[in-house]
């Protein structure tokens, strides 16, 4: 006898991918599991899953750990609750350290009026980026228009995400490039490295960086970088960049969340058959239809909930409460742990 399994809510209300839901769900519905397994039993590509995994992790709804004993670095659900309260408490300690003292600006800067400097030079520029991210606390916003990067500023720019992203910073960024494979990659980053949160654009307005939303930073001439940025902490025009980034953010989400479908009689005996372990042959038989129909039941279902495979299909389904979400696969140690053939 298998123990009741209870569905985990969806989190799509927080902003997140379809990808990034169905992760959430597996890991609230059947515990934790390293970015391998996530993988295997969902059927997804491991770089879709690991920019989910950023993102779930952006926003709070889950975290890394270790476990003395087991290899790999496993996933952890945090309650929805919890992480919404979280994500709260990082907005009201934003707001309430925006009028805090920005560091020193580095050299070769000229002072245009309170709030505002011109970092003259490139880089002074990226002086003072590697400034500001070193102080950071809580969220980093990024822009980039340009349709490839230059090596110069890439590979420093991922030991910076690396330091924000350890550090537990919230990092979003937009850019023109394809989410996949990741435009960092050609410049060191490893496929199985934490990643900010990122959306793909056709098109965005302005190079920017926005840090702790209390200072930003874009170039004095947007074609020619070598002219230098503008440093902002004037909180009107900052709170005004802000807005212009999550207008853009919100225009390149990901694909519309699972629509809720409601289940035909035959659907629902045949799903609940299935979540109960049963092969298609065997429900074909406990339904006395052909198998062609058990396939062509299943194909359907999963085309109208836009899901990849059975697995994906079932906590679909169940997070939408029409059937009980399948068991987890079992993990491969867990098979070695119950293998009479492997006990001493």
């Amino acid at each position: 006898m298998t123990a009741h399994v209870v569905p985990a809510a969806s989190v799509t209300g927080r902003g997140v991918s379809p990808d990034a839901d169905l992760l959430y769900r597996r890991l609230a519905t059947f515990g934790r599991a390293t970015a391998g397994e996530l993988a295997r039993e969902l059927g997804m590509p491991r770089r879709r899953v690991d920019q989910a995994l950023d993102r779930l992790a952006a926003l709070g709804l889950a975290t890394p750990r270790r476990f003395a004993g087991e290899r790999g670095v496993f996933w952890l659900p945090r309650p929805s609750t919890e992480a919404a309260h979280s994500t709260g408490e990082v907005r009201r300690k934003t707001a309430a350290t925006a009028t805090e003292p920005v560091p020193e600006v580095v050299a070769h800067a000229n002072g245009l009026g309170e709030g505002l400097r011109h970092l003259r030079t490139r880089a002074s520029s990226r002086a003072r980026l590697t400034e500001l991210v070193a102080v950071a606390r809580h969220e980093h916003l990024a822009m980039h228009p340009e349709p490839r990067f230059d090596a110069e500023a890439a590979r420093p720019a991922i030991a910076m995400d690396r330091a924000l992203l350890d550090r537990g910073v919230s990092m979003r960024v937009l850019g023109v490039q394809p989410t996949t494979p990741d435009p960092m990659s050609p410049y060191g980053r490893a496929p199985t490295e934490p990643r900010p949160a990122y959306r793909e654009m056709p098109a965005v307005p302005m190079k920017l960086f926005v840090i702790d939303r209390k200072v930003a930073l874009f170039p004095v001439a947007p074609t020619d970088v070598s002219r230098g940025y503008l440093e902002v902490t004037q909180p009107p025009v900052v709170a005004a960049l802000v807005a212009l980034f999550e207008r853009h953010w919100a225009a390149g989400r990901a694909a519309p969340v699972h629509p809720r479908v409601e289940l035909s009689a035959r659907e629902h005996a045949l799903t609940a058959l299935l979540a109960r372990g049963h092969t298609d042959a065997s429900a074909a038989r406990e339904l006395r239809i052909s198998m062609r129909t058990v396939t062509t039941v299943v194909r359907s279902l999963m085309d109208r909930l836009g899901v990849e495979n059975r697995f994906q299909l079932g906590l679909t389904l169940g997070v939408q409460r029409l059937v009980e979400p399948p068991e987890r696969p079992p993990r491969e140690n867990d098979m070695d742990s119950d293998d009479p053939r492997r006990s001493a």
